[in-house]
């Protein structure tokens, strides 16, 4: 059986700070790379391209990496991983410093990123489960959901650093972040525990599929992880679809204020998992803060102003920091320390592989099919359009209703799913057997 950890929550707290540092300035590099290929290029579509560099090369590795975490030591991953990322801000920074950036090295430096990220973020999440003590599960996955805001909080602070230090400057930031998580880890000491069960030795890909055969064989995770994966779906159509449609009738400025306020709803999500998550039963926490975010939503499309799109905003992050933080929890407590490396990157692919697909039909969508609709001689527009008005941005309004609805119909209709729905009653909790 694996050995926990016995010092209480110092150690991971401190792993936990650098971490938190680390994605902040991730997050302010990620804002100003995308602004400055955007200066540079004049194209929408090669700056939707950094972001989908940064994506997919983890989303598509997770499986694999998840396997080779399992197979390695997770501090010493972390700290590869670190070191591999901060030698590529290096780069980018010798490259500004020397007037000699271009747009295709941002998109090398993303993708060298988002694989080494593939890499970390299996290992964060295992170690994490090492470094907890049992009775802090809670506290410590709820902590490490504000990763999540400090991501939101970065372009607030990287478009004030970009007019005040430049790009150079931020990517200087970055690397200290970096660095300070790489000592982080250099000063601490994660427990033991066997890499490999003896059930599931063998060859590298043939241990990365077992990380599907764990969660198939166990069907209340299986339709958890199905959830989520439609929970990110019809949340990355909101994220598109927000910044068009709030700029049909505000300001850019008053755009910002939205959504620096709405992403304090990570922050509210992180906490009550934090203090609250050991207290509660998990299942409701994954449904009912998805059904009250698809109300939020929908309430957005029938009135849409500056207060209703901030609240909504808020509560569909709220909605997304209490998701990810019960749904870890349930995996972190149900899933073998010895391989939840692989179970949480296969996982993670499963749910998150819905995102660039949101991202991808959301703009053919509202340009090509609802806002066409919602025109002042739009096909819908004697009918729905006496609702909620015709005219621009009416067609994303309707989009947003429709995603609001199938929000609350899929929470619903979760619930009738008994494996769901009993899925931390019906398999038994496999960590902390030791302690």
């Amino acid at each position: 059986m694996e050995q926990r950890n016995t010092q209480g929550m110092g150690v991971f707290i401190l792993v936990w700070l650098g971490q938190i540092l680390s994605l902040l300035g991730s997050g302010l590099t990620s804002f100003v790379l995308g602004i400055w290929v955007y200066q540079q290029t004049g194209s929408i579509t090669q700056f939707a391209l950094i972001s989908m560099f940064a994506y997919l090369p983890s989303v598509l590795l997770s499986p694999l990496a998840g396997t080779l975490v399992d197979r390695w030591n997770q501090r010493w991953v972390m700290l590869v991983c670190d070191t591999g990322s901060g030698l590529t801000l290096l780069v980018i920074a010798y490259l500004i410093v020397n007037e000699r950036l271009a747009v295709w090295h941002i998109y090398g430096a993303v993708v060298i990123n988002s694989i080494f990220s593939s890499c970390h973020w299996p290992a964060y999440m295992a170690a994490a489960t090492l470094l907890l003590p049992k009775q802090h599960l809670s506290r410590g996955t709820g902590m490490m959901q504000i990763g999540d805001a400090s991501r939101l909080v970065a372009p607030l602070l990287g478009g004030v650093l970009l007019d005040t230090i430049q790009l150079w400057g931020v990517i200087l930031i970055d690397c200290i972040t970096f660095a300070i998580a790489f000592v982080t880890l250099v000063v601490v000491r994660f427990p033991e525990v066997k890499a490999v069960p003896p059930s599931t030795k063998g060859a590298v890909l043939q241990e990365a599929a077992y990380g599907w055969t764990y969660i198939r064989e166990r069907v209340g995770l299986l339709a958890l992880v199905f959830f989520m994966a439609g929970a990110n779906f019809l949340l990355g159509v909101v994220e598109i679809i927000a910044t068009p449609m709030a700029l049909s009738f505000t300001s850019p400025t008053t755009l910002g204020t939205i959504f620096s306020i709405g992403s304090m709803g990570i922050l509210v999500g992180s906490f009550l998992v934090s203090h609250w998550g050991a207290k509660m039963k998990l299942i409701y926490g994954v449904l009912g803060s998805q059904l009250i975010s698809g109300l939020s939503v929908l309430i957005v499309g029938f009135h849409l102003t500056v207060v209703t799109l901030t609240i909504a905003i808020f509560v569909s992050f709220w909605g997304l920091a209490t998701l990810n933080g019960c749904s870890q929890l349930i995996l972190r407590k149900k899933v073998a320390i010895e391989v939840q490396g692989r179970v949480f990157a296969f996982s993670r692919t499963l749910a998150d592989a819905t995102i660039p697909l949101a991202f991808g039909v959301t703009g053919f969508l509202a340009d090509q099919i609802f806002e066409p609709l919602m025109a002042n001689n739009g096909l819908l527009a004697p009918t729905v359009g006496q609702v909620i008005g015709v005219g621009p941005g009416q067609g994303m309004r309707l989009l947003v209703m429709i995603v609001g609805c199938l929000t609350v119909f899929m929470s619903i209709y979760a619930w009738q799913f008994p494996r769901l729905r009993f899925v931390e009653k019906e398999l038994p909790d496999t960590i902390g057997l030791t302690s």
